[in-house]
């Protein structure tokens, strides 16, 4: 999910994400708006590779006959986008970040019937700009 300032949500609360650890910040853009970069901390990325299977190949042929999104595949795709998100985050969780900018995702096929989905970024530590928040008080 992206909001209108090119960050990544990690969930529908904001721009951050608290899930009792410390609050990461994932954005696309190359600073996450209203923060400095402070330290940088390099490439970190996640991936996961899923395969399709039986049931939903019935169905996608069926859709590719009569058109429309197949729906298996859609979450199937999700699943594995949210994933590499997480492995990514947790990866950047490790050298000490608490931002990810600068996030791109890719997809390719590995072999027939499998695709792999690959989330990538830079681990900074930011902090919040000295400027906005004494203007703020």
């Amino acid at each position: 999910m992206a909001d209108n300032q090119g960050s990544i949500c990690a969930d529908q609360s904001g721009l951050a994400e608290r899930k009792g650890k410390a609050m990461m910040f994932l954005s696309n853009l190359e600073t996450v708006p209203g923060y400095t970069v402070v330290r940088h901390l390099g490439l970190v990325s996640g991936n996961t590779i899923r395969a399709k299977h039986v049931g939903r190949d019935i169905m996608a042929g069926l859709k590719n006959i009569v058109g429309g999104e197949i729906r298996g595949y859609t979450e199937l795709l999700t699943e594995a986008r949210n994933e590499a998100i997480e492995r990514m985050k947790t990866s950047a969780q490790q050298l000490g970040a608490n931002a990810v900018v600068n996030i791109r995702l890719s997809t390719s096929a590995v072999m027939s019937g499998a695709a792999e989905l690959f989330a990538y970024g830079t681990a900074v530590v930011i902090e919040p700009d000295t400027a906005e928040v004494q203007d703020d008080a």
